[in-house]
């Protein structure tokens, strides 16, 4: 999959893949997923791009602020094929015309308290300061469908904020699985999946190590393998 990205901008990470990853392996139990898929904070399109590649009876939608990144959203689903409808503008305030059945998204997560870029494009991607998780998660609350999906990743340092919120807006929490740098290291990122008033037990997945050694581990060659995307960067 060609993805095209900003020179100058913030660039889809490996947090991306190993979402991914997650999503395809909590979608792997259900028979041809369908139905709309909506991208919160699409950037450059890349995460809701190769779920919908993945699955291709669901109908993308992209979500996104920044006037830059909805251009490269729609460049690269015209690239690869993939028809996308983009909700252009806050998310927050925006009026949608239907309801979903999953919902995907790698939102900004950093503290508004750490030491931001002066770029206003990478503020935007990275900090929280105006994406915060209580207003993100109740505004997916009312988008959803009943049993609705939320896949989402997030700080591991702010999971108790995490687990409380989905509780507080009628999510259950299907699934976790704990990113580490180094299987001696502690967490850095958890990948969360919730389902909207589901009873289901919580399922704990074995950790995602990023690197054995001084390489990549394993589980990271074959999710790289699995996504198979190659990067352009291009001025904006």
């Amino acid at each position: 999959m060609v993805i095209y990205q900003p020179s100058n901008g913030y660039c889809y990470n490996s947090d991306t893949h190993f979402l991914y990853y997650f999503i395809l392996s909590n979608l792997a139990k259900f028979k041809n997923p369908k139905g709309e898929l909506l991208d919160v904070g699409s950037g450059s399109g890349i995460l809701g791009l190769l779920v919908a590649k993945e699955y291709p009876q669901l109908s993308l939608n992209q979500a996104e602020i920044q006037e830059d990144f909805c251009f490269l959203s729609q460049k690269n689903a015209t690239t690869n094929k993939i028809q996308a409808t983009m909700y252009e503008g806050d998310f927050f305030v925006t009026i949608f015309d239907k309801k979903f059945d999953i919902v995907i998204s790698n939102p900004p997560f950093y503290h508004h308290s750490s030491i931001k870029s002066e770029n206003e494009s990478l503020k935007t991607a990275r900090y929280n300061t105006h994406f915060q998780l209580d207003d993100f998660i109740q505004k997916v609350s009312k988008i959803v469908k009943p049993q609705g999906k939320l896949f989402f990743c997030y700080d591991v340092k702010q999971i108790n904020d995490i687990i409380a919120t989905l509780a507080k807006y009628k999510f259950n929490l299907e699934a976790l699985q704990f990113v580490h740098p180094f299987k001696d290291k502690d967490a850095s990122l958890v990948l969360v999946y919730a389902k909207k008033s589901s009873n289901s037990f919580t399922r704990v997945l074995s950790p995602a190590i990023i690197y054995e050694g001084g390489d990549y581990s394993e589980y990271s060659l074959q999710m790289h393998e699995k996504a198979s995307t190659h990067s352009i960067k291009v001025p904006m």
